[in-house]
C-alpha cells in the first residue's frame, strides 16, 4: 500500500512538473530527446578526439553533459525572458554582435585555419553563433518599429548593420554567410518590404560580393573564401576528367588527402545501410576526421542505420513545422519573424550538415545543431530554443488570459441575472404579502389603482 503511494506521488510529481513548463510542448520533447541522441553519439563517436588529447570517451561523454546542462539552463533563462525584453534587448545583441565579431578578427584565435574563437576571460567562444540570433532578433524588432518610407532609410538601417554582421561572418565561414544572407532575404520578402526595395538590395549585394572578391584577390582579406572555392571545385570535379596515371605519388596522396573527410563519410553511410551495425559499433569514426561534429549524422547512418537517420531528420522537420504553426498564431511582427527565422536557422544548419554528410553538398564545416560535441554553439542554439518557447509560451498566457477573461464575463452576467431574478421575487412576495394582508375591499381598491396607473403610463 505504502509503495502504491509513492508511486502515486511521483506520478503527480512528474505531471507536476510538466504542467509548469509553458509553450509548445512538442518543441520541449524535441530538444530534450536531441540532447539525449546528442549524449549517446558523443560517447560512440569520440574516440579519435580521446587519443588525441590522451583523455578517454567517458570524460568526453561527461564534458558533454556539461554542455547539455549549461545549453538547458540557457533554454530555461531565455524561455523565462518575456518577448517584450528581447524587444528591448535586440538592438544591443546586434550591436555586441558586431563588436565581438570585430575582436574576434583583431584578437581571435585560429582553429582549423579559421578565425573563428573568441577567448574573454577564459571562456573561448564563436561570435559568429551568437550573431546569427542577433541578426533575426534584429530584423524582426526594426521591420516591426521602423518607419521605412524610402530605400535611402531602408538602407542605412537594415541593409547597413546586417550586411556589416554578415560580412564579419564572411571572415570566419562562407558558408554561414551565405545562408545567413538568404535567411535575410526569405525574411524580407515575407515581412512584405517592397519588391523594388528587395531587388535593388539584390544588385547592391552582386556588386558588394564582386569587391569582396576582388579585395581578396588583391589583399587576400577573407582567407575562408579559397577554401570555400577549393571545397567546390573538388565536389564538382569529375572523377574521369583526373588522370591519375600521369600523377605521382605525393600528387595522389595529396589528391586523397583532399577528398578524405567526403570518402569516409560516404563509407560510414554505405556501410550503415538500412539498420545500422548497432550502438557503438561504428569502424568510421577511428579514421573520419570530426565524426564527433562535423560528420555526426554519418555515424548516425552507420550506427543506427538509415532509419535512425531518417528519424533525427524528422525531428528538425518536426520542430520546423511547430515553429511555422506558433508564426501563423502571432499577432506582432517581432513575434512572427522571431519565432521563424530562429527556426529557419536551426533547420537550415542542420539540412547543411546533413546534406553534406551524404554527399549531396560540398563541405562545409556546419554542425548538426544540439547533437554534435557542444559549446558556444549547443548553448546559443538552446537559448534560441529559448526564446523560440518564450513566445510560445506568451501567445498560450493572452490566450489563457483571454478565456478567463471572457469566463469572468460569463460568471458575472450569469450572477448579475441571478441578482435581478432573487431582486424579481423579492418584490413579488412583498407584494403578494402587502395584498394578503388587506382586506377585500382595500384589495379591489388597491387593484383598480395599480390598473389604473398601468394605463396612465401606456399612454
Amino acid at each position: 500500500m505504502a509503495e502504491k503511494e509513492n508511486i502515486i506521488r511521483e506520478e503527480s510529481a512528474q505531471a507536476d512538473v510538466v504542467s509548469r513548463l509553458h509553450g509548445d510542448k512538442v518543441i520541449w520533447v524535441i530538444f530534450f530527446l536531441l540532447s539525449l541522441i546528442s549524449i549517446a553519439l558523443i560517447y560512440s563517436s569520440s574516440s579519435s578526439l580521446a587519443y588525441m588529447k590522451g583523455s578517454t570517451n567517458f570524460a568526453i561523454l561527461m564534458k558533454q553533459i556539461r554542455f547539455v546542462v549549461l545549453g538547458l539552463a540557457a533554454l530555461y533563462i531565455c524561455y523565462k525572458v518575456p518577448p517584450r525584453w528581447w524587444r528591448t534587448l535586440s538592438i544591443w545583441s546586434m550591436l555586441l554582435a558586431i563588436g565581438l565579431l570585430v575582436l574576434t578578427q583583431a584578437i581571435g584565435k585560429t582553429t582549423n585555419d579559421a578565425q573563428r574563437w573568441l577567448s574573454i576571460g577564459g571562456i573561448q567562444f564563436q561570435p559568429a553563433e551568437f550573431a546569427k540570433v542577433a541578426i533575426v532578433l534584429y530584423l524582426a524588432r526594426a521591420l516591426e518599429i521602423m518607419n521605412i518610407d524610402t530605400y535611402k532609410s531602408f538602407l542605412l538601417k537594415i541593409i547597413a548593420p546586417v550586411g556589416i554582421c554578415i560580412v564579419l561572418i564572411l571572415v570566419g565561414s562562407v558558408s554561414a554567410a551565405i545562408y545567413m544572407a538568404l535567411i535575410c532575404f526569405i525574411i524580407l520578402f515575407i515581412a512584405g518590404v517592397k519588391m523594388s526595395y528587395i531587388m535593388k538590395t539584390i544588385g547592391l549585394g552582386a556588386a558588394a560580393v564582386a569587391l569582396l572578391i576582388l579585395l581578396h584577390v588583391t589583399f587576400g582579406l577573407f582567407p575562408r573564401m579559397d577554401t570555400a572555392i577549393e571545397r567546390i571545385k573538388r565536389f564538382t570535379q569529375n572523377e574521369e576528367s583526373v588522370d591519375k596515371e600521369k600523377m605521382d605519388k605525393r600528387a595522389l596522396q595529396r589528391l586523397a588527402d583532399e577528398t578524405l573527410q567526403a570518402d569516409m563519410a560516404q563509407i560510414a553511410v554505405k556501410e550503415g545501410s538500412l539498420l545500422g551495425k548497432g550502438p557503438g559499433k561504428s569502424t568510421q569514426r577511428y579514421v573520419l576526421p570530426h565524426p564527433y561534429s562535423d560528420y555526426i549524422y554519418s555515424i548516425i547512418i552507420e550506427e543506427y542505420g538509415i532509419w535512425g537517420g531518417m528519424l533525427v531528420l524528422m525531428l528538425y522537420v518536426w520542430f520546423f513545422y511547430r515553429c511555422v504553426l506558433i508564426v501563423k498564431e502571432c499577432r506582432t511582427v517581432f513575434a512572427a519573424i522571431t519565432v521563424g527565422g530562429l527556426g529557419a536557422v536551426i533547420m537550415v544548419q542542420a539540412m547543411l550538415h546533413i546534406l553534406v554528410n551524404v554527399g549531396i553538398f560540398p563541405v562545409t564545416g556546419h554542425t548538426l545543431p544540439l547533437i554534435s560535441l557542444g559549446g558556444t554553439s549547443f548553448i546559443i542554439i538552446s537559448g534560441a530554443f529559448g526564446i523560440i518557447l518564450s513566445i510560445s509560451r506568451t501567445k498560450e498566457d493572452a490566450q489563457a488570459e483571454i478565456e478567463e477573461r471572457e469566463r469572468l464575463e460569463k460568471e458575472q452576467k450569469r450572477l448579475e441575472r441571478q441578482r435581478q431574478q432573487e431582486m424579481h421575487d423579492r418584490e413579488a412576495k412583498h407584494e403578494q404579502a402587502k395584498q394578503d394582508a388587506m382586506s377585500q375591499e382595500e384589495r379591489d381598491a388597491y387593484l383598480r389603482q395599480r390598473y389604473a396607473d398601468q394605463l396612465g403610463s401606456d399612454e
